[in-house]
């Protein structure tokens, strides 16, 4: 269908050409019959010549008035269309815009208080799990909380069992394996999570350690967390806060079996597990883990 403005530029149609011509045929045998019969004595065309040429001008821009102003309105029909016909071109309907789905807010991780000391007193996890690793040495344990933490028992004591099972951990060493316990049953060893001022208390009652409301230590049948650490990481360590508390349990435990501190083997190296890390790295990488990817144990000098 054609707006008002494409109708008088378009050129005109088969039909229309034909139609002039047969116009135009007819319009010249016309007239010349006419002029045979109508010319004056001075050679002009008579009245009647005048009028008939007059009426067949009109005809012919009559039909032509009927094509220009859209006599079709279908390419394929045929049908003329009425001259007193407006046609009003359909406006094309605005595509109605789907609204866009608010966005799920992301929700804000929950902040893990460290207050800089506690009630002294611990909430033992009722969780357990199996034996993990084929070593005879087994140590069963079991985890505590200092009470009013912002930290699950149970939570913290599956962490930690998952810890204990990685397969670059302790169990790697063939000797040793572990079982986490719950309260009331019997046990070898605590790890317990504590604010750093009962942190400090404990280590210094164990083994006269000032741990300075920073470091963890291990003590006689036991290994204390400090919760700043648990919580915060080291600024030493750059990864997830998982592997470094990955980086204190395997450092603790491996004291509970006997090794001793160690220091870094030399510059782009692995880190001992057994290297007090936050202190400095001097030149190693970081690690969390008593064994490197390839199952080697990382060592280093060690340490008084």
């Amino acid at each position: 269908m054609h707006s008002a403005r494409e109708r008088e530029s378009a050129p005109p149609t088969g039909s229309a050409v034909a139609s002039g011509r047969v116009g135009r045929q007819h319009r010249s045998s016309h007239r010349g019959g006419r002029r045979r019969r109508s010319v004056g004595r001075r050679g002009r065309p008579g009245r009647r010549g005048y009028l008939a040429g007059v009426l067949v001008a009109a005809g012919l821009l009559g039909s032509a008035v009927f094509f220009l102003d859209g006599g079709r309105s279908d390419a394929s029909s045929g049908a003329p269309r009425p001259r007193s016909t407006v046609v009003t071109p359909t406006p094309t309907p605005t595509p109605t815009r789907s609204p866009k789905p608010t966005p799920t807010p992301t929700p804000t991780p929950t902040k893990i208080d460290v207050p800089s000391t506690g009630t002294g007193t611990f909430v033992t996890a009722r969780a357990s799990g199996a034996k993990v690793g084929r070593g005879s040495h087994l140590l069963r344990y079991v985890v505590q909380v200092e009470t009013g933490l912002d930290i699950p028992p149970a939570q913290a004591a599956n962490e930690i069992a998952d810890i204990l099972a990685a397969p670059r951990g302790w169990t790697h060493n063939g000797v040793s394996s572990f079982q986490l316990v719950s309260a009331g049953e019997p046990y070898d060893l605590k790890v317990k999570i504590a604010t750093p001022g009962t942190a400090d208390a404990l280590c210094w009652e164990g083994i006269h350690q000032d741990t300075e409301g920073e470091y963890n230590c291990e003590i006689p049948n036991g290994v204390v967390v400090n919760l700043k650490r648990w919580v915060k990481g080291s600024p030493t360590f750059v990864g997830p806060i998982h592997d470094y508390r990955a980086l204190i349990i395997n450092h603790e435990i491996g004291h509970a079996l006997g090794h001793p501190h160690m220091a870094c083997a030399g510059p782009g190296q692995l880190a001992p597990v057994m290297m007090q890390q936050i202190k400095g790295l001097h030149g190693c990488i970081a690690n969390a883990w008593p064994y490197d990817k390839s199952g080697h144990f990382v060592s280093g000098p060690h340490m008084p």
